[in-house]
């Protein structure tokens, strides 16, 4: 399985988590097991646990190149705790279930892409001005002006707010993309997300790997 060359623009706060998943067949055969359902629902035992000084300097993150993290435009950790909090996270599919799981209990956003359904040579850089993208399938749009995101050659298509809907998993995804949009100012917090996040997909029977490249 060849890996997309990534590469990431110089950011003083960014610490970024990237692997590609291989899973062993599409995610629309793949139900997500009954631990993994209770630790969406913030219960089970998970190594990491979120509180206000991680959304603090997560917020800090997205503030960096002028973006306002707030309201509808907060970071998707935020909406996972609350929604958690009110008994409304629901299942979509494993690869996303466990990706809101591992967000959920560390706090830090995390997109989960089809790596199929992304255009060209992929790279995490500031959004220019004016750009943005559909998010869901009703066709609401998010500006992404000066926010990080994963970029293809058609723009932006993930975020630590919202992914695009042209990049998002169906059931026929069998290769995705987990992007961990860590900070520098939270110390290892970002590498031992990711450890864990590897250790839960072994579980499910993932292949993983990081990308081929990645160039600062």
């Amino acid at each position: 399985m060849d890996a997309p060359l990534l590469t990431v623009a110089p950011h003083p706060l960014l610490d970024l988590g990237c692997f590609l998943a291989q899973w062993p067949c599409p995610l629309g055969e793949l139900p997500s097991p009954p631990w993994l359902l209770q630790l969406l629902r913030g219960e089970g035992e998970a190594p990491l646990s979120s509180d206000d000084s991680v959304r603090a300097a997560v917020r800090d993150l997205l503030r960096y190149g002028g973006y306002k993290p707030t309201g509808r435009g907060k970071p998707s950790a935020e909406y996972l705790l609350r929604a958690a909090a009110q008994g409304e996270l629901r299942s979509i599919n494993v690869a996303v279930d466990v990706g809101n799981a591992v967000s959920l209990h560390s706090g830090l956003p995390v997109s989960v892409v089809d790596a199929a359904r992304t255009h060209g040579a992929l790279r995490v850089a500031l959004a220019e001005r004016g750009q943005q993208y559909v998010f869901n399938p009703t066709g609401q749009v998010i500006d992404v002006s000066g926010l990080v995101c994963l970029l293809d050659e058609e723009g932006p298509c993930a975020s630590p707010v919202k992914d695009a809907q042209r990049s998002k998993t169906a059931p026929d995804t069998v290769r995705t993309l987990q992007i961990v949009w860590g900070t520098r100012l939270l110390g290892d917090r970002t590498a031992r997300t990711v450890a864990w996040y590897r250790e839960l997909l072994a579980q499910l029977g993932v292949g993983a790997l990081t990308p081929a490249a990645i160039r600062t």
